[in-house]
């Protein structure tokens, strides 16, 4: 596992794409703690980091490259797009995707067990211009096994994890806590702080 710091990745930009568009599972940072993920549409990738999660089931949420991916490929209704406007911010906004093919090719069925609903965020971060550039969604969650707690910097880091993911984007501690998520996929809108 390779680390690098935030100083190292404006240098290295260009490579990092290339390992992210290999297939690779790496952590990074957001704008509330550390997330872990991959190409949100290749599906050996999220195959693995349910391996390495100890999560069979369980959806996993994806950072957009943009606020025009989310109006394409999701459902939104006017409550919705009142929610839209808060990004990019600290929320994963979950939206039914649309019932197109193309839709679902962009995020692949092992991220949401084939449902058809999906978690979007934006986070008021530079990972997201990162995301921008690649310009497929990654998925994100957060850097632990199933159950335990939170990775807020490299003493948190889980060893089994560790071992399994192929590089950290690092910029030190994160005083953060994990996005709220807010559910536009139903009639009523669910808020739920973690």
């Amino acid at each position: 596992m390779r680390i690098i710091p935030k100083e190292r990745f404006v240098e290295e930009r260009e490579e990092i794409k290339d390992l992210i568009k290999q297939g690779n599972i790496f952590i990074y940072p957001t704008d509330t703690i550390y997330g872990i993920g991959c190409d949100a549409s290749n599906s050996k990738s999220v195959l693995n980091l349910r391996n390495i999660k100890n999560r069979e089931t369980k959806p996993f949420s994806i950072i957009a490259p943009n606020i025009k991916w989310i109006i394409e490929n999701c459902e939104i209704s006017i409550e919705g797009m009142k929610w839209i406007e808060k990004l990019p911010g600290p929320y994963t906004l979950i939206f039914k995707l649309k019932d197109n093919k193309n839709s679902k090719e962009k995020v692949c069925k092992e991220v949401n067990d084939g449902k058809n609903t999906i978690g979007v965020r934006i986070p008021k971060h530079w990972i997201s211009d990162l995301v921008k550039e690649l310009g497929f969604p990654i998925v994100t969650t957060s850097v632990n096994l199933s159950g335990d707690s939170n990775m807020t910097n490299l003493e948190d880091l889980n060893t089994e994890i560790a071992k399994k993911v192929g590089f950290i984007l690092y910029e030190g501690d994160k005083k953060g806590k994990p996005s709220t998520l807010v559910d536009l996929s139903g009639e009523k809108i669910r808020i739920t702080e973690r």
